[in-house]
């Protein structure tokens, strides 16, 4: 859900084409997440701490894992979820972060049959916890780019690239060229069907 929110071109390549790559970036957010995703359980003033949980949705059609699952005492005396999702670097321009974090609340939704009405997002670089209100329309974000996320996969189809500056940041960016395709425009897909065409012609 994340790599689609923050470019179709890199979900199709990791999810539909299976590249991957790592840089900087990539590596240091995997080892953030080998720390936590330990599946151990604390409690941290009277908060049960789970991490590493797996969770799924089977009307979304989604699954993974929250790095870690808060459950708090409500008002009513019921168990109240809140996922935190941990992320190297600052918060973003963009939404993907906040995404990913609301379909894991829809995931953890149908599993438990409670609401999730906030989660947070915890950034290491600056150690900061932002939590985020998980609203009608970030939750009908999510309904749409699952919608979109089993259509992309399902055609087996990868999107032309669109280059901007959150390219230079990507781990795929020599998987992608992202500026070549913005150089050549119609003339690299022209070159393509030209190649195509039988011989003899």
């Amino acid at each position: 859900m994340q790599h689609l929110a923050f470019c179709p071109r890199q979900c199709a390549l990791i999810h539909v084409e299976r590249v991957w790559d790592e840089n900087v970036l990539t590596a240091e957010g995997r080892v953030l997440h080998e720390r936590v995703d330990s599946g151990e359980v604390t409690t941290e003033s009277d908060v049960r701490v789970v991490r590493g949980v797996s969770i799924r949705s089977l009307r979304l059609g989604l699954a993974g894992r929250v790095d870690v699952l808060e459950l708090r005492c409500g008002e009513d005396g019921r168990l109240v979820p809140f996922p935190v999702e941990y992320k190297r670097g600052r918060a973003k321009k963009g939404d993907w972060d906040e995404v990913q974090l609301c379909a894991q609340a829809l995931c953890i939704e149908e599993m438990m049959g409670v609401p999730v009405p906030r989660g947070a997002l915890f950034y290491a670089s600056p150690r900061r916890r932002i939590e985020i209100v998980l609203n009608e329309r970030l939750r009908c974000r999510v309904e749409e780019l699952a919608l979109a996320l089993h259509a992309l996969v399902e055609s087996g189809e990868t999107p032309p690239a669109e280059f901007s500056e959150k390219c230079r940041r990507c781990s795929l960016e020599n998987h992608c060229m992202p500026s070549l395709s913005a150089r050549s425009g119609g003339v690299w897909k022209w070159t393509l069907d030209i190649a195509k065409e039988p011989k003899g012609r």
